[in-house]
């Protein structure tokens, strides 16, 4: 199968991780077939994440955030950065990753040849495709492991060359290929007010509401997380944040999912929750963090990109012409 040449735009997000990211770099240099640029969001970093950037043979593109955004505002900055620099009308793509991740070889080839194979079978390009991530074991690491998209709406429910490529409904953040003309046709980026956690659920769950994403286990990246594990696995004062942002999900991202999603979505969450508690060294801080996200996310809403940029305007002009 041929694949059609695309324009592709790594961007990494990095925090303090100045040995991963030069991995993580690595790896994107060492790709089969290499994206046209690459371009590293660094959030307010004091580890010399920055001199990585800086001397590595890559020359990535770098913005330097004066304040740590989460990785939910690096993702935001960093998509309109890239978005500003695509011509109109050119087929493109952005493929994101934190700095933990370490493409293997064929990472990006395996998602385009994918793209390529969606598109001769559907006759459209897929708003999403995610890579499979495994651990430091080679384990397939659950966080990033999506559910197949059922019932399927339109499209093959799976590829055939790109072997056991299936729909999905969501993506992580973790090697995803992100179709350039499906972000400017829902003329908005991800929720930086997420922080961390969740943002990239919602955004991809956004684009795949109509659009079609694959899970793609023949491109193959490392996750270099602390420790294995799924999204229910112990995370301590961070649980605020899954709680919070899923509560803001339910109010203010209901028309992302039908009916039947929507309470499937409550369903799981509420599992995910008990066995988080039932899990955790700290089941007081858990409460804790539970009762905080639960109030915080009903009682506010998510601060829009604009106001969550504010003290970087350069970057706050890119995202309101990306979120217009």
């Amino acid at each position: 199968m041929q694949t059609m040449r695309f324009s592709v735009v790594a961007v990494v997000v990095s925090y303090n991780r100045s040995k991963l990211l030069r991995e993580c770099l690595d790896g994107i240099s060492g790709q089969s077939r290499k994206p046209d640029r690459v371009l590293v969001v660094d959030n307010a970093s004091v580890d010399g994440s920055v001199d990585v950037v800086l001397s590595h043979p890559l020359k990535p593109d770098l913005i330097r955030l004066h304040h740590n955004m989460g990785g939910a505002g690096g993702f935001v900055a960093g998509m309109a950065a890239a978005l500003a620099k695509i011509p109109p009308h050119c087929e493109a793509y952005l493929w994101l990753m934190d700095d933990d991740v370490v493409p293997q070889p064929n990472a990006l080839s395996g998602l385009l040849d994918a793209a390529s194979e969606a598109y001769a079978d559907n006759g459209s390009w897929p708003s999403a495709l995610g890579s499979e991530a495994v651990w430091v074991d080679g384990r397939v690491h659950g966080m990033n492991k999506p559910r197949r998209r059922l019932p399927t709406r339109r499209g093959r429910p799976q590829l055939q060359a790109s072997v056991h490529a299936y729909q999905v409904r969501s993506l992580s953040f973790v090697s995803c290929l992100v179709n350039v003309k499906a972000v400017q046709a829902a003329r908005t980026l991800p929720r930086a007010a997420f922080f961390l956690w969740n943002d990239d659920f919602e955004y991809t769950s956004r684009l795949l509401k109509t659009g079609i994403g694959y899970y793609v286990p023949a491109s193959r990246v490392w996750h270099k997380t602390k420790v294995f594990g799924s999204s229910d696995a112990d995370p301590g004062s961070r649980f605020f944040y899954e709680v919070r942002n899923k509560i803001w999900m339910f109010r203010f991202s209901r028309g992302n999912f039908t009916t039947v999603e929507f309470l499937a979505l409550l369903l799981a969450t509420g599992r995910r929750w008990l066995l988080t508690l039932v899990r955790a060294h700290d089941r007081r801080l858990i409460l804790h963090c539970l009762s905080r996200g639960l109030k915080v996310g009903l009682a506010t809403r998510p601060v829009s990109n604009h106001d969550m940029f504010a003290q970087e305007p350069e970057v706050q002009s890119l995202i309101d012409r990306a979120d217009q």
